[in-house]
């Protein structure tokens, strides 16, 4: 990857966190980023990041290889992003079982797209019944080929938290790289191992401002590495492309620009929900996230 691209990859790293201890607080964990230590400097004023084209009109979703079920939505499946494990949805969880339905939160190992799209698959098989894919920053890149194939059939829709939705041959490196250079860019780092961390001292400023500090710092110690491959990775396949999406913007985001978030939205025909949250939205606001969520099962239930 060229020295800009893996800067530009790297913003994805800013997917929530949380661990077994959002337990116990009651809210969603955030998500930490990689560090600047191995990335190059971000571009010169003389040479701006271009801005995000016009997003082109959804094209006509084409009919899926089969039929979804129907009736009310009774699963809703989170995905989480890079640098935290499926404990960063605890506040959506609790929230989203009060309401009555059955929530899983897969713990993808962040290791590869391919072996985060198998865990997926895998819950995906345990639950019967029209479901909702639901990802957080990169967990939008896995639900986007989830929930395609014979074996998503039950997915009826996807929601995405501030996050990548891709089309076919398209990487997070592409889509991210459209955009401005966020400050949560400069926060990440690769290890030796060719995994990303993100800076413990840039993490609430720049991926959980509105998050208190003292779980903030839970987070920090309780991130999970993601490998840097996985920014380069191309998607083959695009859910979002004959099943409904709906699309949570983080207006306060410092990681993922809210202006690329738009311009994905827009792309892929989604309803969009706005909402003056940093990138840690499942965590900061776990009410206002449960609800989103809720309203777009309701309609998916009703499609």
């Amino acid at each position: 990857m060229s020295p800009k691209h893996l800067l530009y990859a790297v913003l994805l790293g800013a997917c929530v966190a949380t661990t077994g201890v959002l337990a116990q607080t009651g809210q969603p964990a955030a998500q930490p980023e990689p560090s600047a230590a191995d990335t190059p400097p971000a571009p010169s004023a003389a040479e701006p990041a271009p801005p995000p084209a016009a997003a082109p009109a959804p094209a006509p979703r084409p009919a899926a290889a089969s039929t979804p079920p129907g009736g009310p939505v009774q699963n809703i499946v989170l995905v989480h992003g890079a640098f935290v494990d499926g404990s960063s949805w605890n506040g959506v969880i609790a929230r989203l079982q009060k309401k009555g339905y059955r929530v899983a939160s897969v713990q993808i190992p962040l290791t590869s797209l391919a072996d985060d799209i198998a865990a997926t698959r895998r819950v995906l098989a345990q639950l019967s019944g029209p479901t909702v894919l639901v990802g957080h920053s990169w967990g939008g890149f896995v639900i986007t080929e989830a929930g395609s194939g014979a074996d998503a059939s039950k997915v009826v829709g996807l929601v995405y938290v501030a996050a990548i939705a891709p089309d076919v041959g398209e990487s997070s490196v592409d889509i991210l790289k459209r955009g401005p250079q966020m400050p949560a860019g400069s926060g990440m780092t690769k290890d030796s191992s060719g995994f990303i961390w993100f800076d413990p001292a840039r993490y609430h400023n720049d991926i959980a401002a509105d998050v208190p500090e003292n779980l903030t710092r839970v987070l920090v110690a309780a991130q999970q590495p993601i490998a840097a491959k996985s920014f380069e990775e191309r998607a083959t396949q695009a859910a979002w492309r004959y099943k409904p999406s709906w699309y949570i913007v983080t207006t306060r985001d410092r990681a993922v620009s809210p202006e690329i978030q738009r311009w994905m939205a827009h792309r892929i025909g989604a309803t969009i929900v706005e909402t003056p949250s940093s990138h840690l939205m499942p965590v900061a606001h776990a009410g206002a996230t449960a609800d989103a969520i809720d309203r777009a099962a309701k309609e998916f239930g009703k499609e």
